[in-house]
């Protein structure tokens, strides 16, 4: 199929289907946590907007909380199917880690799930945010173990081969691998910031159209205080993660930066721009800023940052595509930090909901954390590369005996079906955006359904065809049909 091998489908495979599971994972963590907040701060201080708040983002959440463990599922089977030599490899390690997630996490999550969406007039108030707080934890738990297992395949720690297979002798070591600390905070800080900017992009869309209510002016201040307060911490998490992976991986690092050669003996520039060029082992077209390399990665102005040329050609990452996935993340790490400090400088002035050109900006940026977060894994699993664990197998020897046919064939089935269903669930997740917060909701018993008091009950039947409206409706809770 257009000339690849079965290695390479094999592996375009899995990037397809995990850059589509990943985005909804991370948007329900940081929804879930986020409809916590909103219940907590609904009981403590009775304002009506975060209850109405909760049941609109619990609709999206729920839609999320779906497509994610279809999308789930696929991948772990994917281990079995092109992936077997890994597994019969390291198995007994990954194997467990996933379990533990299956056994602590989701069922934790499931068992919950019921009561948040299908309880809100049906449990007390207490029972109801104990569930919220309950899923939003088995969120984070599910996180604790997929980073764990990845981690291990980055950093693995605490095992013996035996008959040429892993056997873990010090499970301690083996969940708390030396990457596994900063990888774990990095990523559930990037969900939540994925979702304050889908939230602030939600509200920005309306407010731009002219509905202005408190719902929608609360959705878009706890995005940017969010944004305000996390992304720069992110950025730091950043550095940690980087000096860590210099430690441990360094081919990584030093695809990451384009650099080659350290011959000179002068201390590292930082590349800004450029083309790394595989073949002739150089980065083309640079635009780099001397020392400020061996600045940020060393924290010295001495220090060299290791070259590519110090790695054998089989064991370099492929640079031209890590150096850009790396420079997209950061670039809009940076972005987020300008909007977090723009919505201050708004706020202060008294005008955060009406700059219409810092409403574009939100608007532009709801995706922004999703692009980010697969830039940064692309990042990381390219730059692990040419090892599925990392010095321990290669992914070449990790793939399944299948033909190129074979792989190619799956994988046109595994784009249309994606596009199919995945395509219709975020449509009509974008669906549920445009209509907007309802007020109300929640408010008596009621016989349920789009509308009514139990709307969150049934998540899946809440945008109603043709209804244009957005923000508070204006008729009364008993008026709406």
């Amino acid at each position: 199929m257009f000339g690849l091998e079965a290695l390479d489908l094999a592996r375009i495979q899995f990037a397809f289907t995990i850059s589509f599971h990943i985005i909804f994972p991370a948007i329900t963590i940081g929804l879930a946590s986020y409809l916590a907040v909103l219940e907590g701060l609904w009981l403590k201080t009775g304002e009506a907007v975060y209850r109405d708040l909760y049941h609109f983002w619990s609709k999206i959440f729920a839609v999320n909380f779906g497509m994610g463990v279809v999308s789930g599922l696929v991948m772990a089977y994917q281990f079995g199917t092109n992936w077997s030599a890994f597994s019969d490899f390291a198995g007994s390690v990954t194997g467990p880690l996933l379990a533990y997630e299956v056994l602590t996490a989701f069922f934790l999550e499931a068992g919950f799930l019921g009561v948040m969406l299908f309880g809100w007039n049906r449990v007390g108030p207490g029972l109801h945010f104990f569930s919220t707080l309950m899923v939003a934890v088995g969120t984070l738990i599910s996180t604790f173990w997929i980073l764990a297992s990845n981690s291990w395949m980055q950093t693995p720690q605490g095992f013996e081969i035996v008959d040429g297979r892993v056997i873990p002798v010090d499970w301690f070591a083996v969940v708390f691998n030396p990457s596994f600390p900063y990888r774990l905070a990095h990523m559930a800080t990037a969900a939540f910031l994925a979702t304050a900017f889908f939230v602030g992009a939600s509200a920005a869309w309306h407010l731009l159209r002219g509905r202005d209510n408190p719902a929608l002016r609360k959705m878009l201040s706890m995005a940017m205080w969010m944004a305000l307060l996390v992304a720069p911490l992110q950025a730091l998490i950043g550095d940690f993660h980087g000096l860590n992976t210099l430690e441990h991986q360094p081919a990584k690092i030093a695809a990451i930066e384009g650099h080659w050669d350290n011959s000179s003996g002068e201390p590292t520039s930082l590349i800004l721009f450029g083309w790394p060029d595989m073949q002739r082992e150089e980065t083309r077209f640079k635009v780099e800023v001397p020392y400020l390399g061996s600045l940020i990665l060393t924290h010295s102005l001495d220090q060299q940052v290791p070259a590519l040329k110090e790695f054998a050609r089989e064991d370099r990452p492929n640079s031209t595509i890590v150096f850009w996935s790396f420079r997209v993340m950061v670039a809009l790490g940076m972005l987020m930090i300008f909007a977090g400090l723009w919505s201050l400088w708004l706020r202060w002035r008294g005008t955060l909901y009406q700059s219409r050109p810092f409403l574009h900006l939100c608007l532009w940026m709801g995706p922004s954390g999703l692009i980010a977060i697969l830039a940064g894994w692309f990042t990381t699993e390219i730059g692990r590369q040419p090892w599925v664990v990392y010095g321990l197998m290669r992914t070449a020897d990790g793939v399944s005996m299948h033909s190129a046919a074979q792989l190619g064939l799956t994988l046109v089935l595994f784009v249309v079906v994606y596009l199919a269903v995945f395509g219709a669930g975020m449509s009509y997740v974008m669906r549920l955006v445009r209509k907007g917060p309802v007020t109300g909701e929640g408010d008596g018993p009621g016989e349920g359904g789009p509308g009514t008091s139990r709307t969150p009950a049934r998540p899946i039947s809440a945008a109603e065809d043709g209804q244009q409206g957005g923000g508070y409706a204006a008729t009364e809770p008993s008026a709406r049909a």
